[in-house]
């Protein structure tokens, strides 16, 4: 039997479901354990339910190359099938076209379902429409910093931390040398993986260089509100005529794949998202570190990146707050509770200290407020807002 590590707070969202005819659908970005976990809920099953008749398929294995429709997964499946207590388990299944018929087929006899996919239009469509309240939903992002620390067998310390913040959070990483050289040809390699079979081969795009040329610009301006039109304007600064229209969809088609995402601007004023002017964030702070280097002086982006990295994997909704003229780096939201966040390298100074703590001073509501810093002190709470020392935040489960 397969000893696996567990990554605790996906399991708990599964389990509940075992057994039932509703389909688990687990997305995220390619190579950040979906396989994983399902070979984890496989075990599961065959050692809890020795009657259990699990049909597996891997689509990025050449044994399933040839279930390319709905037609060939129901001819593969119906052979395989026993009369009752059938569990189908299908990995990477957007690589079959119109699964969805495929798979509510089989939702139909009862089956125990279990799908994955790299791209978040999985449930657009006919499947959302067809299977509307038949399917759950569960994302699995890069290791957090503890799942890190975990996997490598570290110590949660300051150099473990220097390690995650460079190198970020790809299970494999456990297998390779912690080398620069080493670790990020892996990532890159990762990276023409998602770019080729999740975005170019997947919506056709022919323009591949403006592709990654806008990959080069998110990582360069990570934490940095931005729109199509400021990208349009800066590609033609670099002699590349590029529409708006086209950027919005290549933008759209990099959140897709689960490789960046996309956080719009709250007006805590108006009480309204905003419509022009947005953040991008990489899912894997290693990844957007291997395209254009662990400088130094973008200290703040790689923080604010891993903020929100890890407010995303403790489950939490995010949006970028706007007041006035200030900006509120993060509220994390989820089940009715808000929360107000900060990020900075350093309080320096008293200038730093009231900037960071000022721009929450001003929110005119009673939720959680705080300030997170790579500081070794902590500062006293001012206003009822808390000062976290960055490590501590990344050994955090939840908010208080």
């Amino acid at each position: 039997m397969t000893k696996f590590i567990n990554r605790d707070s996906y399991f708990p969202q599964v389990l509940p479901h075992i057994g039932k005819a509703i389909i688990k659908v687990i997305i995220g970005q390619r190579r950040v354990g979906k396989s994983y976990f399902l070979r984890q809920i496989k075990q599961y099953i065959s050692t809890t339910n020795l009657q259990a008749n699990i049909i597996y398929i891997n689509k990025e294995s050449f044994d399933f190359e040839t279930i390319v429709s709905a037609s060939d997964l129901v001819a593969y499946v119906t052979n395989k099938a026993n009369p009752n207590n059938n569990v189908l388990i299908i990995d990477e299944v957007q690589e079959i076209k119109e699964f969805e018929k495929g798979v509510r087929h089989f939702l139909l006899q009862e089956f125990d379902i279990y799908l994955s996919g790299s791209n978040s239009e999985i449930l657009s469509g006919e499947l959302a429409t067809l299977l509307s309240g038949r399917y759950i939903q569960i994302r699995i992002n890069p290791l957090n910093f503890k799942e890190f620390c975990t996997f490598h067998n570290k110590q949660a310390n300051k150099n473990t931390l220097n390690l995650y913040l460079r190198y970020g959070g790809m299970p494999y990483l456990r297998h390779v040398t912690m080398d620069e050289e080493v670790v990020y040809n892996y990532l890159k390699n990762i990276y023409q993986t998602i770019l080729l079979k999740d975005v170019v081969a997947r919506y056709a795009i022919k323009n591949v260089d403006l592709l990654e040329r806008l990959v080069l610009f998110l990582a360069d301006n990570v934490g940095s509100i931005v729109s199509a039109k400021k990208i349009s304007d800066f590609l033609k600064s670099q002699q590349q005529k590029i529409s708006p229209s086209v950027i919005t969809n290549y933008l759209n088609y990099l959140n897709n794949a689960f490789f960046t995402n996309k956080t719009l601007r709250y007006d805590l004023q108006g009480k309204r998202y905003l419509e022009i002017g947005e953040k991008y964030y990489f899912s894997d702070t290693g990844m957007r570190n291997a395209l254009v280097g662990f400088k130094p002086m973008d200290i703040n982006k790689v923080l604010e990146n891993a903020v929100f990295s890890h407010l995303q994997s403790m489950g939490y909704t995010i949006s970028v707050g706007k007041l006035y003229n200030m900006e509120i780096d993060f509220i994390a939201e989820k089940q009715n509770q808000k929360h107000y966040i900060q990020v900075a390298y350093l309080l320096s100074n008293e200038k730093v200290v009231e900037r960071e703590f000022g721009n929450l001073r001003k929110i005119n509501d009673s939720y959680p407020k705080y300030v997170i810093s790579m500081d070794e002190f902590i500062l006293d709470s001012q206003s009822g807002i808390k000062h976290l020392s960055f490590f501590g935040f990344l050994l955090k489960d939840k908010m208080e």
